[in-house]
């Protein structure tokens, strides 16, 4: 089968269309063929190891001290495709079955075929919503259960404001729509060219972050989630009403999150970071939003879309910083 496969880290030209023996599933395992995949973020930064001090060690212990594994070696968190076959003991899937899926650290996504335990630690897979296509369905994993973890832990009564930072990405998107199905007034920032998008799926207000720096309109909110981890609960308190809640959703450095856990505890804030459910409960909350996108309440946001063997192209996009919604990876 054709895969992108990654031997080393560094910039995008690391990752390299190649030949590779197609997997066959285990007991408990479903072999899916693949037709669509994602490229986030968190993609590039694991490609490149782009993480500071103990985070860095982490991932290096986790993926590879030198290089990454060889049962590591094919990129790509999450996907969508259809069951070709599964093994003896699978219980909940069925040949032709179309599914989504979130790998956790096993990866496999940029390639023809995965195998996937039918039920494990680190990542789920599911029946993908009748409504979708599996572009659209590949783009759910990662981003929604991300702003759904968050949005829960936040607590959040109806008529509250919320600012969402970074807003305009994979977890933004759905941060924004999950916000106001709580019933919140949403001011989302993003980069110039998603302005219109976020208003779209639901943005009360949106603020282009090249033109205005929200910490300094004068404007406050009952919630604050950075999402990117660029807006520092130290910058971002005068924005804070009184008891808000701030989240952070992407801390890269330890140091600095602890800091800011510190800094929290001398004021009325509410700062929540990290703090990842279990197995069980990530797979509550996909089955939570395949719900609501059945319902019409919910739905993906692709910005572009690219062949496997244009993987590299996609992660330089990604790393510019100026997507707006997911990046898709058209496998079949």
């Amino acid at each position: 089968m054709k895969a992108i496969v990654w031997t080393k880290y560094g910039s995008p030209d690391v990752l390299q269309l190649k030949e590779v023996e197609k997997p066959i599933p285990k007991e408990n395992e479903v072999l899916i063929k693949i037709h669509a995949a994602t490229v986030t973020m968190g993609d590039c930064e694991i490609r490149n190891i782009r993480f500071s001090g103990w985070l860095k060690l982490l991932m290096r212990l986790a993926v590879g001290i030198r290089r990454p594994r060889k049962k590591r070696s094919i990129l790509g968190q999450e996907l969508a495709g259809e069951i070709e076959a599964v093994g003896v003991n699978v219980k909940h899937f069925k040949k032709g079955d179309q599914v989504f899926a979130v790998t956790g650290f096993r990866f496999g996504g940029y390639a023809e075929y995965v195998c996937l335990p039918e039920e494990w630690n680190d990542g789920q897979v599911l029946l993908k919503p009748s409504n979708m296509s599996y572009e659209d369905a590949a783009a759910v994993p990662i981003g929604g259960l991300e702003a759904l973890h968050y949005l829960r832990l936040a607590n959040m009564e109806r008529g509250q404001t919320v600012l969402i930072s970074g807003a305009s990405g994979s977890i933004g998107t759905f941060a924004i729509q999950m916000a106001k199905y709580y019933g919140a007034v949403v001011t989302a920032v993003g980069n110039p060219s998603s302005l219109e998008m976020m208003k779209s799926i639901g943005a009360d207000k949106v603020i282009d972050y090249t033109q205005e720096d929200f910490t300094k309109n004068g404007e406050t909110y009952d919630v604050i989630f950075d999402v990117i981890g660029k807006s520092p609960l130290s910058s971002c308190k005068g924005s804070l009403k009184e008891n808000g809640t701030y989240l952070l959703a992407n801390p890269k450095v330890g140091s600095f999150s602890n800091r800011e856990k510190r800094a929290s505890k001398k004021s009325s804030v509410k700062y929540i970071s990290g703090n990842r459910n279990n197995a069980i409960e990530r797979l509550e909350q996909l089955r939570f939003l395949k719900k609501l996108i059945e319902e019409g309440k919910l739905k993906s946001v692709i910005d572009r879309r690219f062949p496997l063997e244009q993987v590299p192209e996609a992660h330089r996009y990604v790393e510019t910083g100026q997507k707006s919604g997911h990046i898709i990876i058209n496998v079949v």
